[in-house]
């Protein structure tokens, strides 16, 4: 690398691609919000989709209850996927969608909405997220079996390979596991494994020439976390690309080095922020984003932002622009751009590095000695293993030996200007938004040739109960007005639907927490006092919230308490709940809702309970709830409101024993 004689570069390195995560409400509401960051300097669009749209389900589906334009932007057909996009040139636009189970979907109606732009689907460049295997483990919206999932993954794969050569068809998404609970080893070692499922089932599908293997690889990307421990993830990111350098030449054979580069893109961890003392998540982000920028032979090629009322709720515009404020500031007043990598023959980063590629080849050999990652999901020890993780973080946490600032030390403050009485801390949603789509997708519905679109349901149906590309069905689907719920649930039809394991088996979180026993003991005398053998505890998930990691760590201490858990997993209708409370006798229902939902999802638990005759039943709720909807909820008869900065988990246990206690009139 040619350097002058200060060390610089004589060019400065290029900008990575600035985004930020966008999307709610509606296709028409989003569409302007992507226009006004555009005009602020983001260089690349990221799309958010909410739940239903992200699970193949219509705006009026029941499970969409609650969920729609929340956490993303609801996109039911074409006509949706127009309003989007209109007015911002697709070919000359870097596109990220955060989509999984239908990317197969919504990379058709992109590209066919590219087409009516007259842009060239070959100079189309961005990402379809499209790693199915997280989403098991983690964020939940997936659909059909893995071995399914992986078929739409690869004939995805294969299309863009022949027609969108500038699209990344996959992002390896290790960003959830951290997320989950893994350690940089895991994170590594999982997401690798992951991607060597995808590469091995591309080749194997007999769509792709073997001398391409390594046009295939060249555009396989990854999406990253970086939490605060920033030197530690500089490190991570070193291995990251060792390591697939090392898999893509001895694996698959590829010879040519460009093509085995580890590109990325990184969100910044948005686990960490807190709800307390929200405003130290400024410089959280800033620390974060320094671990995957400061290393220029490790530098992410894309970058994105949590804002800092994360934590709160959905962020506002403005909120968004302060987060692409600090990547301008970094890329173009500092001169970190100006130098070659800070941290080439450091022996302390080399070491470290050592040490995260050595860990992390356990990890995927131990993966591919279970048979890969499709068997490591199916027998749950995937999940167990990230469930164990988070586990013992949250131990550390509580104990004080990981030091959170503003939570479990210094946590002394003044009130913040920025949440102060008055101030609007977060965007709200619109109510009339879900109904409006509903109504939308009835319209669109009854405009449409019915029989153009049960012919291309019909040959959808058909190709996939063979071995063929599913992408020219999935195309004709969407130029005969087929809606989300509809391509999906043709698929579910022959693929199936898939409950993954909840990783509960094995873990622990106790870690010598020294109050269990005495919460052990309320527990025990509780049940005896009822005149049961242990006291019950159902924790659900209503609605599409995939988000599991906080009821997972509840249901694993509630059982280290002593509780009998019931717990089905996520992704469940009011009913099904309500149902489950009766038939287990339960004596508390535990309800985690963290995408918005929780004015209808609750509510509607409640009402199901009172109308079985279990009114007397108490609910406790957790998630992230502002403080009026807190209110709300608890007048309309929840026991307890548990958010982000409860954190102490066997406090918040022996808090239910205390809610059970006092709803049977026990002193």
């Amino acid at each position: 690398m040619d350097e002058t004689a200060s060390g610089r570069l004589p060019e400065r390195d290029r900008p990575w691609v600035m985004r930020t995560y966008a999307g709610h409400s509606s296709a028409t509401a989003t569409n302007a919000l992507f226009r006004r960051n555009l005009a602020k300097g983001q260089t690349g669009l990221s799309v958010a989709f909410d739940l239903p749209t992200q699970t193949g389900y219509d705006p009026d589906h029941e499970l969409a209850t609650g969920e729609v334009g929340r956490v993303g932007v609801p996109v039911a057909h074409l006509g949706d996927m127009r309003a989007l996009f209109d007015g911002i040139p697709l070919a000359e636009m870097n596109t990220s969608m955060t989509i999984n189970a239908p990317a197969m979907w919504l990379l058709a109606l992109y590209g066919t909405v590219g087409l009516e732009q007259n842009a060239e689907l070959a100079r189309c460049a961005g990402t379809t997220q499209n790693d199915i295997i997280k989403e098991y483990l983690s964020r939940g919206t997936y659909i059909f079996p893995p071995a399914a999932s992986l078929r739409l993954t690869a004939d995805v794969v294969a299309y863009t390979l022949r027609e969108m050569p500038r699209w990344n068809p996959v992002n390896i998404c290790s960003y959830h596991l951290q997320e989950a609970g893994a350690t940089p080893v895991q994170e590594v070692g999982f997401a690798l494994a992951t991607a060597v499922a995808v590469l091995d089932a591309v080749r194997d599908s007999g769509q792709v020439p073997a001398e391409r293997m390594g046009d295939v690889v060249q555009r396989i990307s990854f999406f990253v976390n970086a939490g605060v421990r920033f030197v530690e993830e500089i490190a991570k990111m070193r291995a990251f690309g060792a390591l697939w350098d090392e898999i893509t030449r001895d694996r698959y054979g590829v010879t040519d080095a460009r093509q085995r580069r580890f590109r990325y893109g990184v969100q910044v961890n948005s686990l960490g922020l807190t709800e307390a003392q929200p405003e130290n998540n400024i410089q959280r982000i800033v620390l974060e984003m320094l671990g995957v920028t400061l290393s220029r032979d490790a530098r992410a090629r894309a970058v994105q932002l949590p804002a800092w009322n994360e934590a709160l709720g959905l962020p506002r515009p403005w909120d968004q622009q302060w987060s692409l404020r600090m990547q301008q500031v970094l890329a173009y007043e500092s001169d970190l751009l100006e130098y070659p990598d800070l941290f080439a023959g450091s022996h302390v980063m080399t070491a470290l590095v050592d040490e995260i590629v050595t860990g992390a080849r356990v990890e995927l050999d131990k993966v591919l000695e279970l048979g890969g990652v499709v068997a490591a999901v199916e027998t749950g020890y995937l999940k167990s293993a990230l469930v164990a993780s988070l586990a013992e973080r949250r131990r550390r946490i509580e104990s004080g030996a990981d030091v959170v600032v503003g939570v479990n030390r210094f946590a002394e403050t003044e009130v913040s200007p920025l949440t102060a009485a008055g101030a609007e801390a977060v965007e709200q949603v619109d109510p009339a938004v879900e109904a409006a789509a509903a109504d939308a997708v009835h319209r669109w519905r009854a405009d449409r040739d019915a029989a153009a679109v049960d012919a291309a349901l019909a040959r959808l149906r058909a190709d996939a109960a063979t071995t063929t590309n599913l992408m020219p069905a999935t195309l004709e689907c969407v130029r005969a007005g087929v809606t989300t719920g509809e391509w999906a649930g043709a698929l579910r039809q022959v693929f199936g639907e898939y409950r993954a394991p909840t990783g509960l088996a094995g873990a622990t979180g106790t870690g010598g927490d020294p109050g269990l026993a005495v919460v052990r003991e309320r527990v025990t005398a509780t049940a005896r006092e009822l005149g049961s053998g242990r006291l019950r505890l159902l924790v659900g998930k209503p609605g599409l919230d995939g988000h599991s990691n906080g009821a997972e760590q509840i249901a694993v201490r509630a059982r280290d308490a002593g509780f009998e858990v019931v717990y089905q997993g996520i992704r469940l209708t009011a009913g099904q709940i309500v149902a489950a409370a009766v038939e287990e006798d339960v004596d508390l229902v535990g309800l985690s809702v963290l995408s918005g939902s929780h004015l209808a999802a609750v509510p509607a638990v409640l009402d199901g309970l009172r109308a079985a005759g279990r009114g007397d039943l108490p609910v406790v709720v957790g998630g992230i709830i502002p403080a009026g909807d807190a209110d709300t909820l608890r007048a309309a008869g929840v026991a307890r409101i548990f958010t982000p900065k409860d954190f102490a988990l066997t406090g918040i246990i022996d808090d239910l024993v205390t809610v059970i206690r006092q709803a049977n009139d026990l002193p």
